[in-house]
């Protein structure tokens, strides 16, 4: 008697499985589910779901009078400038990438990329709030009122033409996604993934938007109810101190603590680690340079007169820096350096971004040259501290940040000590700028060492950094048909 054999059993198919079924299905589906790494982020979906539960996200609906030309004009170009500095995100990735080498390739843009989705995440659960819709705690200096913002648009917005909660959100948060980004550079080709996440959450969710309430929390018509610096009158337009100096500290604690890439100081000397890629860096410049006029001429928060005066002072800025730099790198190398022409426009970028409403045309191309000057020495100032800095960013940022707010107490034309106002200023925003630099380094020395104990290190292994962190950290090469030794 024979018996028939069986084929082999089909594995049942998700659209086959009944509803009790599917869940172990689905999750028996997911590659690498396993592993620790996977586990912790699937151990964020309850958190996000819960959130959604407890908050509801819908706007109120509301007798809304007529929509106003002026109030629709003000919430769409925020809007529009909104996108513009999300889009800086691209710029940022492209020069980090390009600037660093092929084989961490993947590790920069994934870095770059995921940390928009934290910066808005953290932001939107907890950072807004503490930032800008909650009441004093500690008045002028820390706020806090519960979690998430409300997004209802009343009838008193229409009439005054303001900026819905909606709109005003997504335009700070592109902000600090924005001081994250720089984080990034500074600590790029040896960090570890996984802690670079967890400290982006902390420094947009909470180290962010404590110091950023100092300033852009504006006292009301009787001078009470605003940030600390701001009720000292503290100026800082669009963000040199706010943004780029506070995340240029922050990145700069890590890069110490991480030290120096492996072959970049041989016996106390810097060594030159070319980037792979200056076509991309070079785009990404650009993509930085539109974007910022999102960035400043957004932040006069309406569409008025105001808009096309600071977005020709953004441009001479620029110009003045990458002028700057590129003589700069002729004088001291020999030969015009295309890598510090990134840099000395981004640095003049970030210079006159404090001041940007209050320079004039002449003082705002002179306030970014100045930048691309410092630029290159900064540069060469971080190599000698033996301070591994791989596309520059703390020169960029952190460095002109100051020097653009520092200029503001120069140049501004109604209070700078060059344009006849008396040195008060100058001291106010010195103020500013020590204030800013001692909370970053204290609590980015906090966090990034509470991080390394509970993980043990912030440095992937030499292994890793010897392979690259493409392979290491994610799996996978950016160029997988060039040969390794292009890397």
């Amino acid at each position: 008697m024979t018996i028939a054999s069986h084929p082999p059993r089909r594995p049942k198919r998700l659209q086959e499985a009944s509803l009790l079924e599917a869940p172990s299905l689905l999750l028996r589906g997911i590659r690498g589910l396993s592993s620790q790494r996977s586990l912790v982020w699937l151990a964020c979906i309850p958190l996000a779901l819960f959130g959604l539960g407890v908050f509801n996200l819908s706007a109120h609906a509301a007798e809304l009078p007529e929509l106003t030309a002026a109030f629709l004009a003000n919430n769409m170009f925020l809007l529009i400038a909104a996108v513009l500095v999300i889009f800086m995100n691209a710029g940022f990735a492209m020069v980090e990438a390009g600037l660093c080498r092929q084989k961490n390739a993947v590790n920069i843009l994934a870095k770059n990329l995921i940390v928009f989705a934290l910066a808005v995440s953290a932001y939107w659960f907890i950072g807004y709030k503490i930032m800008y819709n909650a009441d004093w705690v500690i008045p002028g200096w820390f706020k806090f009122g519960g979690i998430f913002f409300d997004p209802t648009v009343t009838a008193e917005m229409v009439t005054d033409a303001a900026l819905v909660p909606s709109i005003d959100f997504l335009f700070q948060a592109a902000f600090v996604g924005t001081a994250a980004t720089i984080v990034s550079g500074l600590v790029a080709e040896r960090i570890k993934f996984g802690e670079f996440v967890i400290f982006s959450l902390v420094l947009c969710g909470i180290l962010y938007p404590i110091s950023g309430s100092w300033q852009w929390n504006f006292p009301d018509d009787a001078g009470v109810g605003g940030g600390w610096l701001a009720s000292l009158g503290f100026i800082d337009f669009a963000g040199s101190t706010v943004v780029h100096s506070f995340g240029a500290w922050a990145g700069l604690i890590g890069a110490i603590l991480l030290g120096p890439r492996i072959g970049k100081f041989v016996e106390g000397k810097p060594q030159a680690i070319p980037g792979h890629n200056l076509s991309i860096a070079t785009l990404g410049c650009l993509i930085l340079w539109i974007g910022w006029y999102g960035f400043n001429p957004g932040s006069v928060l309406a569409m008025n007169e105001t808009v096309p005066y600071v977005a020709v002072t953004t441009t001479l800025g620029a110009a003045g820096g990458g002028i700057s730099a590129t003589l700069m790198s002729q004088f001291t190398g020999g030969k015009p350096d295309l890598t510090m022409t990134i840099n000395g426009i981004l640095a003049g970028l970030v210079a006159v971004t404090a001041g940007c409403d209050g320079f004039s045309m002449p003082a705002a191309w002179v306030v970014g040259f100045i930048g691309g000057v410092l630029v290159v020495l900064s540069v060469a100032f971080i190599d000698g501290l033996k301070i591994d800095d791989p596309v520059g960013a703390f020169s960029v940022h952190g460095t002109c940040g100051m020097w653009g707010t520092l200029a503001v107490g120069l140049f501004n034309m109604d209070k700078g000590l060059l344009t006849g106002h008396g040195p008060a200023q100058l001291g106010i925003q010195i103020v500013g700028i020590v204030a800013f630099a001692i909370f970053a380094i204290v609590a980015s020395l906090i966090t990034w060492s509470i991080i390394g104990a509970i993980f043990g290190g912030i440095r992937v292994t030499e292994k890793e950094e010897i392979e690259g962190l493409d392979i290491g950290e994610h799996g996978m090469e950016a160029y997988p048909d060039f040969a390794a030794s292009a890397k």
